[in-house]
């Protein structure tokens, strides 16, 4: 069925979203939709858009119909809402909640202080939010830190999960059974091509709770094959010395998600009973030091790869706290001298590069050719003859 032919009225027609809208900035781009960061003119409220050309939904509908479909369904505080839909002759625009606080390693690497009932609360929230989800027939599919993003930059921020474009609503009793996900995240019967259901967001939480208590995978291998194979046999182990200070209770806790029998699984109910998690086993150490140290060597670039630009936002948001006043905020945001673009070769124009700084004005590029350094070379141009 057609998006908007279903009896809703919620996509709503616009000659032009800036008539609405004020455009801040580039926050990120994906395969075929670019996000914004807006303010409403009306309210001032600042937003997220996703913008999809309608040239890229040909061929491609039902992948981004069944996002809607997904998010529209969706009102839980730890969920980024959909807000708003409209669409113009030439694109589809997505209006979704702003969360502005950073992403989930960002925030941990920060912290002076981090233990495992800062991670069980995370936990917490992320089964929650998943538990919600299953049981409205829904299952992510792709759950991984970098789709775990803060609400704010307040120090007791809530975690907010985003990026439905994998998500699928169960039918009554129904499993699924196509492979998708995130290579190290996924559970092993996605990957023995074997019918799946909402078990396979529990593994995931597993994987991260995983790498919360200790700053790195359970499952990699520079070989993707063999990473499968680790995986497709729940190969993983709780090396020393990075888990001699944690409690063997949250070693219980993620063995039980990371269960390689979907059916021996703890559910997302299950977990939210265990003591890791309702009771006190959580222990009060401080992590910081080993945790901060592994997320920075395993996890450095991995963030510059995700559609949505979390820093971005931060950046924007510690721009207004900093003085900016809200009556100067009806125009667009002036353009930094720290911007520029890397193009490639002469005849590539249109694969050039987003380049942006950081607060540290160090130079990183999201683009999705994922150059990560102004000087290093681009892996698209070294795959060039």
């Amino acid at each position: 069925m057609p998006l908007g032919e279903d009896g809703h009225s919620w996509k709503k027609k616009t000659s032009s979203i800036k008539d609405i809208y004020d455009f801040k900035e580039v926050l990120g781009t994906g395969a075929f939709s670019e996000v914004m960061l807006a303010e409403e003119k009306r309210t001032r409220k600042l937003v997220a858009i996703k913008c999809i050309p309608r040239k890229a939904l040909e061929g491609k509908e039902n992948s981004i119909e069944n996002e809607i479909a997904v998010l529209h369904k969706i009102k839980h505080a730890n969920i980024v809402s959909l807000e708003d839909i409209y669409e113009s002759k030439s694109h589809l625009y997505l209006v979704m909640q702003l969360v502005s606080g950073g992403e989930l390693f960002d925030r941990i690497v920060e912290k002076g202080f981090y233990t495992e009932k800062d991670a069980s609360k995370l936990i917490q929230q992320i089964l929650d939010a998943v538990k919600y989800l299953h049981d409205m027939g829904i299952v992510h599919r792709d759950l991984k830190p970098e789709n775990l993003l803060y609400y704010s930059m307040d120090e007791d921020s809530k975690i907010m999960i985003s990026d439905f474009g994998l998500s699928k609503i169960e039918g009554s009793g129904s499993v699924m059974s196509t492979a998708c996900g995130t290579p190290g995240y996924v559970a092993p019967e996605v990957l023995a091509q074997k019918p799946y259901s909402k078990a396979v967001d529990c593994w995931s939480i597993g994987v991260i709770a995983y790498i919360l208590l200790c700053g790195y995978p359970p499952f990699y291998d520079e070989n993707d094959a063999k990473l499968f194979e680790q995986i497709l046999k729940a190969e993983y182990e709780f090396d020393s010395p990075y888990w001699d200070d944690i409690s063997d209770s949250a070693k219980d806790f993620i063995v039980h998600l990371m269960e390689k029998d979907p059916s021996q699984r703890y559910t997302c109910e299950q977990a939210l009973q265990h003591p890791w998690i309702a009771g006190d086993t959580a222990l009060d150490k401080n992590i910081h030091e080993s945790v901060s140290a592994q997320i920075k060597k395993n996890f450095a670039k991995s963030k510059w790869k995700q559609a949505f630009n979390a820093t971005a936002v931060v950046r924007h948001m510690r721009r207004l706290q900093l003085g900016t006043s809200q009556e100067g905020q009806t125009q667009s945001t002036l353009p930094s001298p720290c911007h520029g673009h890397l193009l490639l070769p002469e005849g590539d124009e249109e694969e050039s590069c987003q380049i942006i700084f950081d607060d540290s004005c160090v130079c990183v590029c999201v683009c999705t050719c994922l150059c990560y350094i102004v000087g290093t070379k681009c892996p698209r141009k070294d795959s060039k003859t």
